[in-house]
């Protein structure tokens, strides 16, 4: 059964905060300063430390070897490697620009990113996923952190075509409840985008045994759970800025619901109208 392992080694902000008592005070400049500008280290040079510390190259060059970095070209990396991970760092120095080129190299970046995860869509596997969403007798959506807003959005989506949605865990509440009596006629959507809980991986792995179907949507982090799922679709959330973007993932969700919708034409359309009815009997939405 494969599982994913997480490198637990600190990065470079823990690790200054674990030797800061012991650094020189040109080293605490220099380190103060990183731990100030942490989101955007990796747009730095360390000529740019140097002068923007008024300590001299030496000094940052000694830092950064008693941190654990051979180099400042190993802290950019050790940089791109956490940001990869999902951690909000700033990696591209463009990103920074104040004109319209932040907005261009935005744009080109979802463009690729959408492109990717549409190119990657197997025709058969997407049809074989709105049939199953169609079918199921149960749709379970599960989503953590930053996978949670995803699940919601998807469920607000499928609910509208279909019943039986729901999402687990629900606040505050754990999953084994939602899960236990899973069979073969349900379906599990499961977002795994990086940054997962750690117990994200006893979840594959219980999920794998299950009677039910699994379909798992997330970034290339997950790619090492695809061989335990039935489904697998990969969405690149990477951007120039220090926080991903989910616009891929939320324009696949699309693609599924109306899927689904187009799979179940007359009943979907038909549970559109009697909705549309209640919410105006309710008086829930205005006009």
């Amino acid at each position: 059964m494969r599982t994913q392992q997480t490198d637990m080694r600190p990065h470079i902000g823990q690790r200054i905060s674990a030797q800061y008592a012991d650094l020189t005070t040109q080293e605490q400049r220099v380190a103060a300063f990183i731990l100030d500008h942490f989101d955007d280290l990796a747009v730095y040079s360390a000529a740019d430390l140097s002068r923007l510390t008024g300590v001299s190259k030496s000094t940052v060059s000694r830092l950064f070897k008693r941190l654990g970095f051979e180099s400042f070209q190993a802290v950019k990396r050790h940089a791109r490697e956490l940001r990869s991970k999902g951690v909000p760092l700033v990696t591209d120095p463009e990103a920074m620009a104040g004109n319209g080129e932040r907005f261009k190299r935005h744009h080109e970046r979802e463009r690729q990113n959408l492109r990717s995860a549409l190119e990657g869509l197997e025709p058969q596997t997407f049809e074989a996923v709105v049939a199953g969403l169609d079918r199921a007798r149960r749709v379970v959506l599960v989503g953590f952190r930053n996978s949670y807003p995803l699940a919601i959005h998807f469920r607000q989506q499928l609910i509208q075509a279909r019943g039986g949605v729901s999402l687990a865990p629900e606040p505050n509440q754990s999953l084994a409840e939602e899960l236990v009596e899973l069979g073969e006629d349900d379906l599990v959507v499961l977002f795994g985008f990086r940054r997962r809980p750690s117990g994200f991986d006893a979840l594959v792995n219980e999920l794998a045994f299950m009677p039910c179907h699994v379909l798992l949507i997330a970034d290339a982090t997950a790619s090492g759970f695809a061989e335990q799922v039935d489904w697998w679709m990969e969405c690149p959330i990477d951007s120039v800025s220090a926080f991903d973007s989910y616009a891929s993932a939320m324009s696949l969700i699309s693609l599924l619901a109306n899927g689904v919708l187009h799979h179940r034409l007359a009943q979907g359309r038909a549970r559109i109208d009697a909705v549309s009815e209640l919410y105006h009997r309710l008086d829930e939405l205005s006009p």
